[in-house]
């Protein structure tokens, strides 16, 4: 059995997450829980839908750990129409290329990306983001979106991200290609990055996970203990299966909201 993740975070911008040190330049994040509290009857609605199409779950889960995932962790396909998507990239695009692709990072946590944070969007962009503050939080997000563009061959590998930056929400739209996010439940923060993948590979029958479809133009949602308790990746290109298909992983641009570290 599982022990609760212990969360521990390090000085400036270097974060220590259970699996790996993940650096990132991203700023802090806002406010409390959402939707369980004030869209029940539409949430009750997308969580059945998450569950049927998006997500599985692998390995022996307890049923109080299964229960509350479900709860916890919410993807709604089709959150933005291929007008909306289409703006968007209009507006982020001008500005992504004129940045590089990284594939050295520091601590070989990331592999072909490029980042950026924006606060002011076009107006017919703002409304995406209304949308996304009313079906995931209550009260106001993080003023800096962050933008994090992921090339065809780029991966995440597992972390959990830091609360000292960010609360216990985490909302992410998903542009241009569908990909498959892992969530391992963990409880061991000193691990390296390579020990967790030997780990995870030799005990694999000692540990539960699930597999998350993000289907472009989705949202994902976040919450409590999926947003603690278990690490999250963008699983490379060639081991992109769900529901034992092949997912044909292209070039993703994600679109990140956050709330504020409780005190």
């Amino acid at each position: 059995m599982f022990k609760t993740l212990p969360t521990k975070l390090v000085t400036g911008n270097r974060w220590i997450f259970p699996k790996i040190i993940f650096n990132i330049s991203l700023r802090k994040c806002h406010q409390k829980d959402p939707l369980a509290h004030n869209v029940d009857d539409r949430n009750s609605i997308i969580t059945d839908q998450s569950f049927t199409t998006q997500i599985t779950f692998h390995g022996e889960w307890p049923a109080d750990d299964r229960l509350k995932f479900q709860t916890d962790m919410t993807v709604i396909p089709n959150f933005i129409t291929e007008a909306e998507e289409k703006s968007l990239l209009e507006e982020l695009e001008p500005y992504l290329k004129r940045m590089r692709y990284e594939f050295d990072h520091w601590d070989d946590a990331i592999h072909g990306y490029r980042e950026t944070e924006r606060k002011h969007w076009f107006p017919t962009n703002r409304v995406v983001f209304d949308r996304l503050k009313t079906t995931a939080f209550q009260g106001e997000t993080l003023p800096h979106v962050h933008v994090l563009d992921l090339a065809k061959e780029g991966v995440i590998k597992p972390h959990v991200d830091s609360v000292r930056y960010c609360g216990n929400i985490i909302a992410g739209i998903s542009l241009l290609t569908d990909s498959v996010m892992r969530m391992v439940r963990t409880n061991d923060e000193k691990q390296t990055n390579a020990e967790y993948r030997q780990v995870f590979e030799t005990n694999r029958d000692d540990m539960y996970w699930s597999d998350v479809l993000l289907t472009r133009r989705s949202l994902y949602i976040m919450r409590d203990s999926a947003r603690y308790k278990y690490t999250h990746e963008i699983l490379a290109g060639e081991d992109s299966l769900f529901k034992h298909k092949k997912v044909d992983k292209g070039r993703r641009i994600s679109i990140i909201c956050r709330n504020a570290p409780q005190s």
